[in-house]
């Protein structure tokens, strides 16, 4: 009769137990938005296409053409410090994965101990000892030695599936890792790519410097016989001098440039200064690549960084169903088997010898619950964070795309105006040049044009430059680059 109002007592506990840890608070959950526009927003006339064909899907080693290019980007690929750093944290997120697949997984382990106890002889154990006799004519030994060896278990029963979804969580973050090394080759190779188009860039405006700086000599030296022959004065000889003495400032500036951009594609591609192999003649030939920037329902799958956001995103909502699980009861089972003696000797004698052990717990949270829903709701509130995040780089990748398409029509437009212009520019330094040997202008007017000429010029490579980077950039933003 008394063990059976225990075990309804026991039964009464655990249901209390189990209704009370199951209950769980209430949560505003945030679902994140997934639609996009039908088109790019790019304020032309001619619209984005809205075909399947996307640059984006194009590998880098049909993108760029250039070889010299070609094998900075490979280079970048092998020696890149930072690249291999985030190599280093894929590598950790693996190990994450492991751990976690562990935890669902029983416990064992093998081990053996020895120890020696000496216990009063006017106690309850030390009366008791030495009235036993261990074998027949053989007393408890004093001190007593104790030896054991076995193997023993602990395993948390998965029944609410808490320790496979950590486990999924941190796979999933795995991939989150895989996605933003992608996202990091996609800037790797577009910083490289730009910096070098920058540096084809100041190649030819050096060129253009030193060409202009003859130019302006023989024009100094025109003066001066000028001034020789009474038709010039000692302000235009001094006005020629300083034009030159700009233009050779203007040439170490940018021989300086050229240095530093040189050292960036090598601290790029992980090695120390040394000369950047380039075809300095080709950059006006250079054409920007046609774009094909397909549907921005396409980015959610071509960009890395928003692949990585999702997979954020997924990680977090299984972390919310991980920290609800908290809530609820767990069972526990351990359990043991191995040998045991007062000498190593006795070890073998069996089954004497032997013990084994097994037991099983069953507890969940009743009262002062505070921390588990500490954790509850962070883990929502990180959800919801990720939830955010995942629409700002949706919309991130959007405007950059939009941006980069529109940038690219401007340019072109921009480069047709510039051509014109240099153009008309040289065909005015003729003119004043000629028209200033015959004194029929004025040698300011001469220095003008010289001058907005080399204007001209700089700016038209500059335009060129930036159609590059613009075919570059919209190329990273369509998310090519890491294939």
């Amino acid at each position: 009769m008394l063990k059976k109002r225990i075990y309804q007592c026991l039964g009464a506990a655990s249901l209390a137990l189990a209704v009370g840890a199951c209950k769980t608070p209430e949560l505003v959950v945030k679902n994140e938005n997934r639609t996009v526009p039908a088109s790019y927003a790019t304020g032309t006339t001619s619209a984005a296409s809205l075909d399947s064909a996307n640059t984006g899907r194009v590998q880098w080693k049909q993108f760029f053409t250039d070889p010299n290019l070609q094998e900075l980007i490979q280079t970048a690929l092998q020696n890149n410090q930072e690249l291999n750093i985030t190599l280093q944290e894929i590598e950790i997120a693996k190990n994450e994965i492991r751990a976690r697949q562990g935890e669902y997984l029983p416990f064992v382990s093998l081990g053996a101990r020895a120890d020696v106890e000496k216990v009063g002889r006017y106690t309850l154990q030390g009366a008791t000892e030495e009235q036993v006799q261990i074998q027949e004519d053989r007393r408890t030994p004093d001190p007593l030695t104790n030896f054991q060896v076995g193997a023993f278990a602990n395993w948390e029963v998965d029944i609410w599936h808490k320790l496979r979804n950590a486990k999924k969580a941190a796979a999933i973050r795995y991939l989150a890792t895989v996605e933003g090394k992608n996202f990091m080759v996609t800037n790797l190779v577009a910083e490289i790519a730009n910096s070098y188009y920058e540096l084809l860039a100041l190649d030819n405006q050096l060129a253009i410097v030193k060409q202009n700086i003859g130019i302006q000599s023989n024009a100094l030296e025109l003066v001066r016989q000028q001034k020789e022959s009474a038709r010039a004065n000692e302000l235009a000889v001094k006005r020629f001098e300083a034009q030159v003495e700009h233009t050779r400032a203007l040439q170490f500036k940018l021989q300086q440039s050229i240095i530093e951009t040189e050292n960036k594609l090598n601290y790029l591609a992980g090695r120390y200064p040394q000369p950047v192999a380039r075809n300095t003649q080709s950059f006006n030939d250079l054409l920007p690549a046609t774009i094909q920037s397909g549907s921005p329902a396409q980015l959610l799958a071509n960009r890395p960084d928003i692949r990585q956001a999702e997979q954020q995103l997924a990680a977090a909502k299984i972390d919310v169903q991980v920290a609800r699980a908290n809530f609820y009861p767990s069972l526990g089972l351990s359990g043991g088997v191995g040998l045991a003696a007062f000498t190593p000797g006795l070890l073998v004698s069996t089954p004497q010898s032997m013990l084994y052990a097994l037991g099983a717990d069953f507890a969940g949270p009743l009262f002062n619950r505070n921390g588990i829903k500490a954790a509850y709701y962070t883990a929502n509130a990180a959800q919801t964070q990720a939830a955010y995040q995942y629409e700002k780089t949706v919309l991130n990748a959007y405007v950059e795309v939009s941006n980069q398409v529109a940038n690219i029509g401007n340019l072109a437009k921009s480069y047709d105006a510039k051509a014109k212009e240099v153009a008309a520019l040289n065909q005015s330094v003729d003119i004043s040049n000629s028209l200033f040997r015959y004194a029929r202008a004025e040698y300011t007017e001469v220095l003008f044009t010289q001058r907005d000429a080399l204007e001209s010029k700089f700016d038209l490579i500059e335009t060129r430059m930036q159609q590059l980077n613009a075919t570059v950039n919209v190329y990273r933003a369509l998310g090519g680059g890491w294939q």
